[in-house]
């Protein structure tokens, strides 16, 4: 393919945020070698935010009049791309960018939304029908005496151009989202974007086209608790964050709402969900069935189809007996650290094991075991080495304890005026005493695995690098995921669980995160520390390395640390101890 005509554009005032982010743009767009063009624009006397914003139609059309023959992209100064994929920059089509409000393919049109596009990144082609497009918005900007902004203007151009245009939107999946999932084969993210805080400012300030939606009822509640509780002293805030826990209503907030606009799709899945949960194994079987009858599975699809099977591999157990076990099951298909829990207990004990819901109200004994959900411990919860991803939270006093991750969650047991615990270890750690494997002879290559939330992150992997996902929750998988870790000269992760399990196998690792993307990991980072004073091994806190680890000496990040076979064995006895209390 012939290298690209285009040119990049932005504009920025010469204040400090906005000048320092187009310091950074331009710096970026140089090193990856792409044309651009970024103008230093002053406010006049009297201008506001508005006033400048309409400008970027007049600067647009003389960056489109300097340069007849190539495409021209409008990017905002406070936004980012990491590479500009083949299928943008060699688009035929006269105008591309993004659904408005970055909306999904499903989702595309005026549903709920004024206007079509995006305005922080498009670009417009060297056709006809686009500059047109580009003409039609100044020609308005100049003679419009009213109140707006640029994107105003540019939707009036769609508008009465838009039957002429040939247009193409960018997936959502070029979104660079915090904890997005990424798909197999779907285009590498390479757009992030900013926000200069005055939209808001000017929302009821500027002319608009028509009402916008509404926020549901659900979310206007979420955001002003989380506003209210930013303002309520700890030793209120965390006994009212308890109770919301304790009672379900976190659950009802937070909760996610069905995607899909088939609704008799939605239906075969959550059948099928719902058969896997409650150990319906014929139910299951069924409800496959007469869903590959009718329909072609999406990825999400298959993900939800696949947890169903994991679900069930646990709930459709020949015992009477049941233990309702915490751990967090999304995303689907299963996150590798959290589908440990059921994993180690099951191991244990013959009785069925079916999820209870952080955020649900549990109104049976339950067990809480892997990962940072101390919050989520109920007063009928046994606990067998959870812990907590800050310390800013009460924990349960009346829960019935065996252990705990480590000595700051058991401080924090303590502050919260529960009992004193000293038997710690996450239960991960002895993950190699329930599935034993040796490691010989290794292929000599590092394996790098992300945490969940950091998928959709691009970055560069050396060629000696081998990227293994966590995304699996069915103990076969889990199984096969352990004997392929083994093989490997170290592992490179950004996944706390990956890391222990390294640990308990003897493996050489090294635990990252990755620069601009730090808090997509939940939590202070307390949990490092936690686990490795309860663990009795070195601390190792993640390393924050560049996008592109072809320039990263990996030797130094990497740690021979092991746990030792009597910190197995104790862990072991505190999950059998738990268990124990589901015989009565």
């Amino acid at each position: 393919m012939t290298k690209p005509r285009i040119v990049i554009c932005s504009f920025y005032t010469p204040d400090e945020y906005y000048g320092n982010h187009a310091k950074q743009l331009r710096e970026q767009l140089d090193e990856l070698g792409l044309e651009h063009e970024l103008l230093e624009v002053q406010k006049n006397p009297g201008d506001d935010w508005a006033d400048v914003t309409r400008k970027k139609i007049g600067f647009i059309k003389k960056v489109c009049d300097r340069n007849p023959d190539k495409m021209v992209f409008w990017i905002d100064v406070d936004c980012r791309i990491s590479h500009l994929p083949d299928y943008i920059a060699n688009s035929s089509a006269d105008l591309i960018g993004f659904q408005r409000s970055f909306g999904a393919p499903m989702q595309i049109g005026y549903n709920n939304r004024t206007r079509f596009w995006e305005p922080s990144f498009w670009g417009v082609n060297a056709t006809k029908q686009g500059r047109k497009l580009i003409d039609d918005a100044y020609a308005l900007e100049q003679r419009a005496e009213i109140k707006a902004t640029d994107d105003y203007f540019l939707e009036e151009a769609w508008r009465a151009n838009s039957r002429l245009i040939t247009f193409q939107m960018i997936p959502t999946t070029g979104i660079m989202r915090e904890r997005a999932m990424t798909e197999p084969g779907q285009h590498p993210p390479f757009f992030s974007f900013g926000s200069s805080g005055n939209v808001a400012d000017f929302k009821d300030k500027v002319v608009q086209h028509g009402a916008a939606k509404k926020i549901g009822t659900r979310r206007q509640i979420l955001r002003r608790v989380k506003r209210l509780e930013l303002l309520l002293p700890a030793a209120i805030k965390n006994p009212l964050r308890r109770m919301a826990d304790g009672v379900g209503i976190t659950g009802l907030l937070t909760q996610g709402k069905p995607t899909h606009i088939d609704p008799a799709r939605q239906t075969a899945l959550g059948r099928m969900l719902n058969a896997g949960m409650n150990g319906k194994k014929h139910e299951l079987e069924t409800a496959k069935w007469d869903f590959e009858k009718k329909f072609l599975a999406s990825n999400q699809d298959q993900a939800t189809i696949d947890v169903a099977s994991s679900f069930l591999y646990y709930s459709d157990r020949p015992s009477e007996k049941i233990i309702p076990v915490t751990w967090w099951a999304k995303p689907f298909p299963g996150n590798f650290g959290d589908w440990l829990s059921p994993l180690m207990i099951s191991h244990y004990t013959s009785s069925k094991i079916v999820l209870q819901a952080p955020t649900k109200p549990a109104i049976k004994k339950n067990l809480v075991a892997i990962g940072s959900i101390g919050r989520f411990i109920k007063p009928n919860s046994v606990v067998v080495g959870t812990g907590i991803s800050s310390e800013e939270i009460e924990l349960s006093k009346k829960a019935d304890y065996h252990s705990v991750r480590g000595p700051l969650t058991a401080a924090v047991l303590s502050r919260s005026g529960g009992p004193q615990v000293d038997s710690f270890g996450d239960p991960g750690l002895a993950i190699s005493e329930v599935i034993p494997l040796k490691r010989g002879k290794t292929n000599g290559r590092v394996a790098f695995i992300r945490h969940f939330s950091h998928l959709a992150i691009p970055v560069r992997l050396p060629e000696n690098y081998d990227e293994i996902s966590v995304l699996l929750s069915h103990p076969d998988q889990i199984k096969n995921f352990l004997q392929n870790l083994i093989g490997y000269e170290s592992v490179i992760t950004s996944a706390m669980h990956v890391m222990i399990a390294c640990q308990s196998y003897g493996i050489p690792c090294g635990l990252v995160n990755f620069e601009g993307f730090q808090e997509n990991v939940h939590g202070t980072g307390i949990k490092y520390q936690d686990y490795a004073l309860g663990a009795g091994v070195e601390v190792m806190n993640p390393e924050i390395i560049a996008l592109d680890l072809t320039r990263l000496d990996s030797d130094h990040l990497v740690r021979d640390i092991s746990v030792s076979k009597e910190k197995k064995l104790e862990v072991l006895d505190a999950i059998k101890s738990a268990i124990a209390r589901f015989d009565n």
